[in-house]
Order: C-alpha cells, then sequence, then structure tokens
C-alpha cells in the first residue's frame, strides 16, 4: 500500500524570493483565487502579463475567477452569427461557417477589417471576468503611498501544502514579520485569509479590495483605466461584514466580505477599498456571487481551513495513486513530482461544471473561452484515476447546449449536433478559419462518457446511461452523416480541419486519427445502445464497416490522405489513432510503431505542443515501446517545461499555463501504469530497466 502522504508532501511547492511566473492558486475546479509571493493579490504590476509579454518574459496574472462570471462589451451594431459566416461548396451545396475572423490580426491590433468585424467581436464575447483583488496594503508609515514592487519583501518564504490545500506565505517589511494564511472554500466561490502582524495595529499593513472593469484581449483579465465605465456600490451589513454590489454593462455580481475586527472604507481611487483593523490578527472571508449576494451567509476562516482540508485529504486518499521511490533512472523523482503537481492543478482548475479553458482560472486565454477540443486532455485523466465525480460535472454542460450544437448540424445539412471549437457558456461557437472546421472534438463526448461508465460505481450505471443518452445518440447521429459514401467506402470529407491544424481545409481529407475516432466514437455510441437494451444502429455500422483505411506512405501513416500528407511540425496527430484512441481494425499496430519511430526520428518539437508528448508516450505504450513511453513524457523540449508551481508554458510569454499537458500527462501515466482491458502485462508503460513503479486505483483505459 502507497503511502500517499509521503508521496504528495515530498513535492510541496516553495517559493523563497518574489517571481513574476511563479503563482500559486487554491480553489475548486468553479472557482479560484491565484496568490503572488504574499499569499495574496498584493503587487498586481508586478505579475501584469500584458507587460512582460512586451517585454518579452514570462508572467502570470493573479485574478480571482470563476465558471460563472463572464462579461460582453456593448454590441451596438448588433452582431450576430450570421454575420460572420462565408459559404462553402460541398457535396451537399453551399453550406455557411462562421470563419470571418483572423487571430494574427487582432493580436497585431489596430483597425479590425470590415468584414472582420463581426467575427471579431463575436470571437471575443463574451469573455472570462476576474471578480476582483483581495490583497495588502503595505506602507512604510501610516500614510504614506503604499508599495508596489516586492522587492521590498525581506526573507520571503511560501508553501503550499497540497495536502491540505492551504497556501501559508511569510515575510517580513520593515523589520516586522508578516504571515499570510489563504484557503479556498471546496463547494462554493469564497477565499478566505488570516493575516498576522504587527503592522495591521500600526497602520502600515491592510487587507485592499480593488475592482477592475473587463478586458477582451487574449492575454488580459482586466482593465484597469476605464473606472468609468462600471460600478461598485459598497453596503455595510453589520460592523464585520459588508457586501459589494457590482455592475458592467449587462453583468452584475456581488462580493460578501466578513471580518474579525475592523473596519472598511473606500480607498484612494474608484472601486478600491481598504480593510483596517486595530488588531495584530485579522481573518477575512470573501464570498462570490453571481446573484445578488443575499445567499451568501456568514463565513468563518476556521471553516474554511477544515472544510478544505477534509476535500484535499478525500482526494488525496482515494482514487489513484503512484510511487517511483526506489527507481533508479535518474528521472524518476522529477516524473513523480509532474504527477503529484498534475492532480492538485487539474483538481483546481478543470473539474468544474463547464469544460476549462487552456489557462484554467488563472489567467485569459482566448478571452477565457473553451476549446471543446481540449476536454479530453483537460480531464479525461479524472475516470482513469478513479475520480470519474469529477470528470461528471462539466457533462452536464453538454446536455445544456444540444440545441445550440443541433442548430450547427441542421445549418450545415447534417443529422444529429456537431460541436463546436471555441466555444462559451452559452454554447455559441467563436468565429475562426480554423475553428468552424475542427471535427476531433466530435467524438469527445462519447470518449469521455465512456470512461467515466466504466469508472463509476456499478450501481450509478444505469443512471448515467439514462441521463446521456440523447446527448450519445445526438453525436452519434452527426458523426454517420458526416462521413460521405464515395467509391465503396465512407470518407471523412473536405471542408474539414485536422487536429493538425495547419492544412488547407477545402481540400484535407480523411486524417488518419480522425478515421480512427470515428469509428471508435461510433462503437461507444453503439455499446450504448446495446447496454440501454437498444440494438446497434444500422447506418452508423455501414460507416463503421466502411471508413476507408487511412493513407500510408513509406510504411508510414501519414496525418491526412490528400496532399501535401504530412508535415512534420505542430501535432504529430497520426499517432493518435492508436494510442489515445484503442486498437480498431482500421490501424495496424505495426505501422503506427514504424510512425511513431518516424516521428521521433526529425519531428519539429519546437513547433509542437504540451500535450503531443502525453500522446506519444500513449502510442509508445500500446505498441509495446515503454521506453519511448518514458523518453517522450521526459524529453527535454522548450514546450515540455514544467515550472517549480507544476505549470507548463508554451510560446514563450503568451500561454504562461497550458494544462492540456498537465491533463495529458496523467492520463498517459494511467495508461503506462494500469493499461487497457486486455492488456498483456502489467505497468506496459514502464520500462523493467531503472524504473520501481507502485501504483493503486487505476482503472484501465479500453
Amino acid at each position: 500500500m502507497i503511502n500517499r502522504q509521503s508521496v504528495v508532501r515530498r513535492h510541496t511547492v516553495e517559493y523563497t524570493a518574489p517571481d513574476p511566473s511563479s503563482v500559486m492558486t487554491v480553489g475548486n475546479g468553479d472557482f479560484a483565487f491565484t496568490a503572488d509571493i504574499t499569499g495574496m493579490q498584493t503587487f498586481t504590476s508586478f505579475h501584469d502579463q500584458a507587460a512582460a509579454r512586451a517585454e518579452g518574459r514570462l508572467a502570470v496574472n493573479t485574478a480571482t475567477m470563476t465558471t460563472w462570471g463572464w462579461h460582453e462589451m456593448p454590441n451596438p451594431d448588433g452582431f450576430v452569427l450570421q454575420d460572420a459566416m462565408s459559404t462553402y461548396d460541398t457535396p451537399r451545396g453551399p453550406v455557411e461557417y462562421p470563419d470571418k475572423f483572423d487571430m494574427a490580426a487582432m493580436m497585431r491590433g489596430g483597425d479590425v477589417p470590415r468584414e472582420l468585424k463581426a467575427g471579431t467581436w463575436l470571437n471575443v464575447n463574451p469573455h472570462r471576468l476576474d471578480l476582483g483583488r483581495i490583497g495588502l496594503v503595505l506602507r512604510p508609515a501610516r500614510d504614506a503611498t503604499p508599495e508596489s514592487d516586492p522587492a521590498v519583501l525581506t526573507r520571503p518564504r511560501q508553501r503550499l501544502d497540497l495536502w491540505s490545500g492551504a497556501i501559508e506565505s511569510v515575510f517580513e517589511y520593515v523589520g516586522r514579520e508578516v504571515r499570510v494564511t489563504t484557503v479556498a472554500d471546496p463547494s462554493g466561490a469564497c477565499v478566505a485569509f488570516r493575516v498576522e502582524s504587527e503592522l495591521l495595529a500600526t497602520g502600515q499593513a491592510a487587507v485592499a479590495v480593488r475592482f477592475p472593469y473587463a478586458s477582451d484581449g487574449f492575454f488580459e483579465t482586466s482593465q484597469w483605466s476605464a473606472p468609468e465605465r462600471h460600478t461598485t456600490v459598497l453596503k455595510h451589513l453589520d460592523e464585520a461584514s459588508c457586501l459589494f454590489d457590482r455592475n458592467l454593462d449587462a453583468s452584475t455580481y456581488a462580493l460578501r466580505l466578513d471580518w474579525t475586527q475592523g473596519s472598511i472604507a473606500p480607498g484612494g481611487r474608484l472601486h478600491e477599498f481598504e480593510l483596517t483593523t486595530p488588531d495584530q490578527v485579522l481573518e477575512v472571508v470573501a464570498g462570490f456571487s453571481p446573484d445578488d449576494g443575499s445567499e451568501l451567509g456568514p463565513g468563518t476562516f476556521d471553516t474554511i481551513r477544515q472544510n478544505a482540508a477534509r476535500w484535499w485529504q478525500d482526494f488525496w486518499t482515494t482514487g489513484a495513486a503512484i510511487d517511483f521511490a526506489g527507481s533508479t533512472d535518474p528521472r524518476a523523482a522529477e516524473l513523480e513530482r509532474r504527477v503529484v503537481l498534475s492532480q492538485y492543478l487539474t483538481a483546481v482548475h478543470c473539474s468544474g461544471s463547464v469544460p476549462p479553458q487552456e489557462t484554467g482560472l488563472a489567467t485569459n486565454s482566448w478571452q477565457g473561452k473553451f476549446h471543446l477540443e481540449m476536454h479530453l486532455w483537460h480531464a479525461a485523466h479524472f475516470a482513469t484515476w478513479g475520480r470519474p465525480q469529477l470528470l461528471e460535472r462539466s457533462m452536464d454542460w453538454y446536455l445544456s447546449t444540444l440545441g445550440a450544437a443541433r442548430e450547427t448540424a441542421r445549418r450545415q445539412q447534417y443529422a444529429g449536433a456537431r460541436w463546436p471549437k471555441q466555444v462559451g457558456p452559452d454554447g455559441r461557437e467563436s468565429p475562426s478559419d480554423i475553428g468552424a472546421l475542427l471535427i476531433w472534438q466530435q467524438p469527445h463526448p462519447l470518449y469521455l462518457l465512456e470512461l467515466l461508465y466504466r469508472s463509476s460505481a456499478p450501481e450509478r450505471r444505469e443512471a448515467l446511461l439514462s441521463r446521456f443518452a440523447e446527448l450519445v445518440e445526438e453525436t452519434a447521429l452527426f458523426m454517420a452523416s458526416f462521413a460521405e459514401a464515395r467509391d465503396g467506402a465512407y470518407h471523412l470529407p473536405a471542408p474539414l480541419v485536422p487536429a493538425q491544424e495547419f492544412y488547407d481545409a477545402t481540400t484535407s481529407e480523411d486524417p488518419t486519427f480522425e478515421l480512427a475516432y470515428w469509428w471508435w466514437g461510433l462503437e461507444i455510441a453503439q455499446q450504448w445502445r446495446e447496454r440501454l437494451g437498444r440494438k446497434r444502429h444500422d447506418q452508423w455500422q455501414q460507416v463503421q464497416d466502411g471508413l476507408v483505411s487511412p493513407h500510408r506512405a513509406a510504411g508510414v501513416y501519414s496525418a491526412i490522405a490528400t496532399e501535401p500528407y504530412l508535415r512534420r511540425d505542430d501535432h504529430p496527430s497520426m499517432l493518435c489513432a492508436l494510442g489515445v484512441v484503442p486498437a480498431t481494425p482500421l490501424i495496424d499496430p505495426d505501422v503506427m510503431e514504424a510512425t511513431l519511430l518516424d516521428v521521433c526520428e526529425d519531428w519539429d518539437w519546437n513547433s509542437a505542443w504540451g500535450w503531443d508528448f502525453p500522446v506519444m508516450a500513449m502510442t509508445a505504450t500500446r505498441v509495446g515501446r515503454p521506453d519511448l513511453a518514458v523518453d517522450a513524457l521526459l524529453m527535454d523540449s522548450a514546450k515540455n517545461r514544467y515550472l517549480s508551481s507544476g505549470h507548463s508554458p508554451q510560446i514563450g510569454s503568451i500561454l504562461p499555463i497550458y494544462l492540456p499537458a498537465n491533463g495529458g500527462l496523467l492520463s498517459a501515466v494511467s495508461l503506462m501504469a494500469a493499461g487497457w482491458k486486455g492488456a498483456a502485462t502489467d505497468q506496459p508503460g514502464f520500462p523493467a530497466d531503472g524504473w520501481t513503479v507502485k501504483h493503486e486505483g487505476f482503472i484501465p483505459w479500453p
């Protein structure tokens, strides 16, 4: 039996200096509070991502975010999705796709071409809100200007106790010690602090609450230069609590603040407030609400700390665990560190009630919208690590937006429901010349549901079958109608964009990964029908049996079946066809092993992404090459770095956080450790030489 506490605590995160790229986050999947070296959000400009990007350095902002907090800029032109459509010729006749958006032009800034204005507005709206910053105010004297640079702190020491979910921060300022403990409620949008210092009583330290306006930028979560565009109303509830009513255009929310002793008053600038106390200890609880806040009751620091500790201890002691102690391979400790920290980060950022965004609840990429093709990487591992409840949370979102997905399919003259790529909480897809034509996200709900079913207790399975039957049926109906009968076989026809996105959508056909995934997705749907007492669907079976074989060249699989067949950069997506996807009639394992070796030989790894390394590991595991599986997970590459926080930055300063890498790593490790149903050996992804692997609680993959 694994000593789980020992495994977790030997990877405790600790900082001893302020670093703009180093942050710690507490949260619960639907809410997160990201802190700087003080354990609060004190030095916001030090972590400003826009400034860091301009200077070519890495930074992560400190934000407070939820899955329900969204905002739209005014839309005086009344743009609707139809305004961003282009017409494509297809065998079904003319079909419209919302592709009028140029991300490169948006990133450059300046005037947007007239024909792209609608698509640009629709792409960047809605965007996720930064609900506010709660930080310290530190002054050398009571009435002095507050400090703005963490360099004034001495002897900073910060520790994230993964086992209890608490951040402990200690530092000295003007010769006095300051201690801050930070915890998040495991079930609500609430964060609590305990601040201890003589500086509180002298007036040199206080707690500040600052509210920004929303930002529709790719990098920013907040805009501090538009105080006139939003309102904040402070309502005193009693001597130790207050309510802030927030209004940003059509978006409203509330923040309730409770504290032990002290008083709150407006600060020096609009939308800023300062909480002071005559005591040397101040406990503060901040609860956020999408409504008027009337449902928020008083909270205490001790209660939230105890609830968080119980939740995290339950998290670590249930589900799966893996221990590499005793391994002689010098890379084992680093892999274990990445595994432990990735479990924490994905629980905080990826286990909420909607599919997560690629940078989670820490910062906004793509304006905070989520990319459905990444949902598999974010969340599949919850099931295989024996924590299906954390995956199940986000699956109801598909049911809530099924109508929008049906309308997309109908507009494109297909049956069923077509799932978009980039999307907000309402299910309306974002215009994109890539996203509108991407298809590999389509089978994801089926695969995620199958993993959820296999990992759930037997008594839960009937309820899952009934609850998600319509989602399975509608998703498969689209997939079957998307396949085009031609020359005695079924094809995945143009226009489409494969997972390796840099091919001409108007000519690309039959991508290798998507062909295998189409077969597997339809097979899942067939099995769900059988479990519900229905017969297999004849049309789906016809498509499965008739899918064309993937294209080969020189004994290896190409990415697509049309010229140029394969580019050796970006995602080696054809590897997903056996690795991510289990064995299917379409893929020859020997050819896939040759394809893996070919990729390893000379791929442009600087252009790959964080989830590509787990893909290689999963393929290597499935084809019996555990040596290559470990090498892939630990490859020395720019986009396969994991910082001391556990985050894996991509593309320099553009994506300082990239959670598909963390989730993909956990998926790969679970396959490497537990294998799949019918696997010939235990631990098929770890070499016998150099690796001592103890594991428990994993659910085998299909």
